[in-house]
């Protein structure tokens, strides 16, 4: 279970930084947990910061937006160090889809803590091929707490821990939501797998 960390006083001159990172497939409450990190850190007085990445619009183009509708402001960015200049003097700095930013986004992570800023990340750990995504499984590395969430696979109600893509797109970036993708556990994600399979080989031959 996870005990969020105890946050002293932001504005201390010897406050500590750490990272947090919350993974989980899609519809796993990944975004909604971070968003409740952030306002508690609101609630407490402290100054956030929440950045995205600015391909992500399928909810909004600058709110961060979860699958329940929960929202909050953010800023929409294109690299990692970018969040530098704009999280200055910020206490708690969220990121949400952080598996579309590049690799410098752990290096970004890692000097905002080591100057004091608490970091909360929120991102898929795999792909839709059940690969590591981006980024994300190096931060997990470097963090100081991670947080696995999990959905409810669509097939037989077990815990899902994968992302399984119905569009046709191989991409390994594709935006989409229930009408892209599924969240399935490990058996209904690999039998899914086969079953595609099978059907791109079937038309092949004709």
């Amino acid at each position: 279970m996870f005990i969020e960390p105890r946050v002293g006083n932001g504005r201390d001159a010897a406050r500590r930084g750490w990272i947090e990172v919350v993974v989980g497939s899609m519809f796993s409450g990944k975004t909604e947990e971070l968003i409740r990190r952030l306002n508690r850190a609101r609630i407490a007085r402290q100054r956030v910061e929440i950045f995205k990445p600015a391909l992500d619009t399928r909810y909004h183009e600058h709110d961060v937006v979860s699958h329940n509708a929960t929202s909050i402001r953010s800023t929409p960015i294109q690299l990692p160090d970018e969040m530098l200049l704009l999280a200055s003097g910020c206490d708690v700095v969220g990121i949400d889809e952080a598996q579309f930013f590049d690799a410098s986004l752990v290096e970004v992570c890692n000097q905002l803590a080591d100057h004091g800023v608490r970091v909360i990340v929120a991102g898929l750990d795999m792909d839709y091929r059940g690969q590591p995504f981006g980024p994300v499984p190096a931060l997990m590395a470097v963090a100081e707490y991670v947080t696995k969430v999990h959905a409810v696979c669509v097939c037989c109600g077990e815990i899902a821990t994968y992302s399984f893509r119905k569009a046709a797109s191989a991409e390994q970036v594709l935006l989409g939501e229930t009408d892209s993708y599924e969240a399935r556990c490990r058996h209904c994600f690999l039998e899914g797998r086969q079953e595609k399979s099978a059907s791109a080989a079937a038309e092949f031959k004709h």
